[in-house]
Order: structure tokens, then sequence, then C-alpha cells
């Protein structure tokens, strides 16, 4: 219990800072600003990540029979952000990179508010009173806040008043928030370890099926906005990646229920190979359109 303890009160929230800091050094006001450049793109996505995907989430929870504690762990995962990943894999899928970053760092901020109302929420709606755990609002908006927006805004002033050394240590960074993170979904898998196969059987393909459709939905929406392939690629990843440590984190620290980690652990498993597939079929469609002969007009 004492171990478990030191995991959910010092390393996981630690591993989250170090994880939100990495994010911070890739970020500079020009991100920002590209809200304001861009606004079509961005409301789109962000209406995308924001509520459609909470939306689906619930949707789907209202008539598929799985455990009220697991149920929330689904609307957890579903109201967080998108991470580093979502960044790293839209630029591998050679989209807008610089839109996937400006909606990770504007939706981290947004998700200080959104993420304990939707949690909050979710508690009171699938679980009943006596088994529903008691969240502050106000604390839980303090601990996202003090875990992500400060991490984010520290790694910022890094990276512009200390560049070279953001640049040298960026990558080191990025590798090390990797490591964490394959560590701290493991240890939310490990922890239900006697329950997980059950747990699986019912969160898995959930949420399988919740980020399979977000994805279809965000790349239809973006496409019938008559966004650029660029575009459409960012938006579609960015709402199928989204941020499983802070889902564990919130789950296991803010809350103290390690039920409630395991559907972003899985989710964090699902998410790679969803977007390793679709990076695949995007990179397939790129050489097949390289190598079309040119019409002879």
């Amino acid at each position: 219990m004492q171990e478990t303890n030191i995991i959910t009160q010092l390393f996981l929230p630690l591993s989250l800072a170090f994880i939100m800091f990495s994010v911070g050094l890739e970020l500079t006001i020009a991100d920002f600003k590209r809200v304001v450049v861009q606004p079509r793109d961005f409301l789109i996505g962000a209406i995308s990540q924001i509520i459609l995907l909470p939306t689906v989430a619930f949707m789907l929870l209202s008539f598929w029979q799985i455990d009220p504690a697991l149920a929330v762990g689904v609307m957890i995962i579903a109201a967080c952000p998108g991470g580093i990943t979502s960044n790293l894999m839209t630029y591998l899928a050679r989209g807008d990179t610089a839109l996937s970053v400006s909606l990770t760092a504007v939706i981290s901020l947004l998700a200080v508010i959104t993420l304990p109302l939707i949690v909050s929420f979710s508690i009171t709606h699938f679980m009943d009173a006596q088994n529903a755990p008691v969240l502050s609002i106000g604390n839980t908006i303090i601990g996202v806040f003090v875990i992500t927006t400060v991490p984010v805004a520290f790694g910022m002033l890094v990276n512009r008043y200390a560049t070279s050394f953001a640049r040298r240590f960026e990558r080191k960074a990025r590798i090390v928030a990797s490591v964490l993170f394959v560590l701290i979904v493991a240890g939310a898998i490990a922890s239900e370890r006697e329950n997980i196969v059950d747990y699986f059987i019912q969160a898995g393909p959930l949420t399988l099926v919740l980020n399979v459709v977000m994805m279809i939905v965000a790349a239809c929406l973006a496409r019938v906005a008559s966004m650029g392939l660029k575009q459409r690629i960012a938006i579609t990843l960015e709402c199928g990646l989204q941020n499983g440590t802070l889902a564990i984190f919130v789950a296991a620290t803010l809350i103290g229920n390690t039920t409630m980690t395991v559907p972003g652990g899985i989710y964090s498993l699902i998410m790679f190979a969803t977007a390793l597939i679709y990076l695949l079929i995007v990179k397939s469609k790129a050489q097949k359109s390289e190598d079309k002969p040119a019409k002879i007009r």
C-alpha cells in the first residue's frame, strides 16, 4: 500500500510534469498565434476534441455494459487533450505539425477547466452515491493546472531564454518522456493485474471503437470543411491520440481509483496501433500519388 502511494503521489505527478515540460520545450508564442492565423482549422480541431470526443464516448457508454468505474475512466481519457505523441505522429505523416502543436498547447490549457467538469459529471452519472468517490472540482482544477500548465509554461520559458540548451535537451527529453509514458501505462495496467483480463474484455473493445470512430469523424468533418490534406491529418491524429498519462494521473492521484486508470492504459496501447495503421495508409496513398503518371494534355 505504501509503495502504491509513493507511485501515485510522487512518481506519477513528477513524471507527468516532466512530460508536460518536454512539450513546453517545443512550444513558442507563435504556436498560440496560429490560432488567430488559422481560426477555422483550429476551431474544427478544437470542437472535434473538446466537444465531439467526450460526446461520442458518452453515447457509446449509454448502451455499452461496463463497470461504472471503467465508464468514468473512459470519460477521463476522452476528456484529455492530445499529447506530444500526436505531434510526433503528425510530423511523421507529413501533416500540419504547426496546427497539431497549436491544438495540443491550447487544448491542454483549456483542459484545466473542461477535464474536471467532465470527470465530475461522469462520476455523478455513472456511479451510485455509495461508491462514487468525492471529487472537489476546485482541487482538481488546481491539481491539473499545477501538473500540466505550470510545467508547459516553464518549458516555454526555457525555450525562449535558453534556446540553445532547449534544442540540445529536447531530443533527450522526448526519449525520457516516452520511457516514462510506457512505465506509467504499464504501471496502470499492472495495478489491476488481478482483474485486468475482465477489465480488458469490458473496456478494450469500447476504447477501440471510440478511438476508430473518433478518428473517422474528425477526418470526415475536416474533409466536409474542405481542409487541406495536411490539416486533415493533423486533426485526425490529434483526436485519436490522447494524453494517457494525464488520464492515469487524474484517476490514480486526484481521484484515487486505480480501476479508473485501466481505460487510459488500454486506450494508450490501442491508439499507437491505430495511429500506425493510419500512418501507413497515408504513406501508401502519398506513394501512389507520386507514382501516378501525369496526364498529357
